[in-house]
């Protein structure tokens, strides 16, 4: 019977062939269990660098510890509704978490009622439920993927601001974009999170992933580098060229490999990332054709001032695209980006 491959490509599911980021994780988990400094953290990254992996692997360790209790928020929900239904849900498995008399009803949407027909709105329920989880000695991780700078999340930022200033035990962590992060934190109304530790998701280990490579595909380790060469710690990329390589490792052809790798990175990730990229960025990404481009063969070819270009280049390096090596030399930080943007 033919082996399971061991890489997928669902997006936050964690793999079998995960690479653990053991500080990000410990640091994360050390700021809620052993310091006051912060009950919020924030996780950046491009598209497929990992962030919702990390996220799920600090949120499944919480899981396991008995005072803690783990909800999931949807960004597409109103999120004050989605917290008081998930609370409450989590409550179910708590023995007498209420006093004698209590109940929550959510017939409608974000209503609350007692056994004493009083209404309750979204904030009431959310607050009844964390002074009785307080009483319990519970704490409560939120997690949210991927999240904008809209109404929902600012209502909900702004909410969180004031159950944190009542002294609940209440911790979150969101991960999103970039430019999504960035707005975010720098809207007046949620100067709390500017204060917020953040983790800009940087790229895998390249040792770690000589070594899966190897373990898990049965090659040789001068191989095994050359294909961790080519993922440039990208995590998809890590994921992705790792499956098209056990589809073929009976027959490898890296010709072959390398065409079904750029076609996953297109429909999975690429063309999402080269649609929110601005005309100029679009030129410049075309004119990376190496790593260590320089500057002025980069505005050379894209038609753009060198100072202009700078303002660019600190726009890329935020959004996870470009790395900047000193010297004039500028890198694109995805693998074969360039190659399959040039088919676009």
């Amino acid at each position: 019977m033919k082996s399971k491959n061991p890489f997928t490509l669902t997006f936050g599911k964690k793999p079998e062939s995960f690479i653990s980021r053991y500080e990000n994780t410990s640091r994360i988990i050390d700021t809620f269990c052993n310091s006051s400094l912060s009950q919020t953290y924030l996780i950046e990254g491009i598209r497929g660098s990992g962030k919702t992996v990390l996220m799920t692997a600090v949120a499944n360790d919480f899981k396991e510890k008995s005072e803690w209790i783990v909800i999931n928020l949807n960004p597409s929900l109103n999120l004050l509704d989605d917290m008081a239904r998930r609370l409450n849900d989590a409550c179910k498995t708590i023995p007498n978490i209420f006093s004698k008399g209590f109940n929550l009803s959510f017939a409608g949407v974000g209503v609350g009622i007692d056994l004493n027909e009083q209404l309750l709105d979204n904030i009431s329920i959310i607050k009844s439920i964390l002074d009785a989880l307080k009483k319990k000695k519970k704490k409560i991780l939120i997690t949210i993927d991927e999240v904008m700078n809209d109404v929902n999340m600012r209502t909900f930022a702004s909410q969180f601001q004031i159950f944190i200033r009542e002294d609940y035990p209440l911790y979150l962590i969101m991960t999103g974009l970039s430019e999504h992060i960035y707005e975010i934190q720098n809207d007046p109304s949620l100067t709390f999170l500017l204060r917020s530790p953040k983790i800009i998701m940087e790229p895998l280990s390249t040792l770690q992933i000589t070594r899966k490579y190897s373990e898990l595909l049965s090659i040789d380790e001068t191989l095994a580098k050359e294909l961790s060469g080519i993922t440039k710690g990208y995590a998809f990329a890590f994921q992705a060229l790792g499956a098209v390589y056990w589809e073929y490792k009976d027959n490898p052809d890296m010709a072959k490999i390398l065409n079904k790798l750029d076609e996953m990175l297109d429909d999975y990730v690429y063309r999402k990332i080269w649609a929110d990229l601005t005309d100029n960025e679009k030129k410049i990404v075309l004119a990376i054709t190496h790593d260590n481009t320089r500057t002025a063969e980069i505005c050379e070819s894209a038609n753009i001032k060198p100072n202009s270009f700078s303002q660019y280049r600190v726009k890329l390096i935020r959004k996870g695209l470009l790395v900047s090596g000193g010297y004039g030399n500028n890198s694109l930080a995805l693998p074969r980006f360039n190659e399959i943007a040039r088919l676009y």
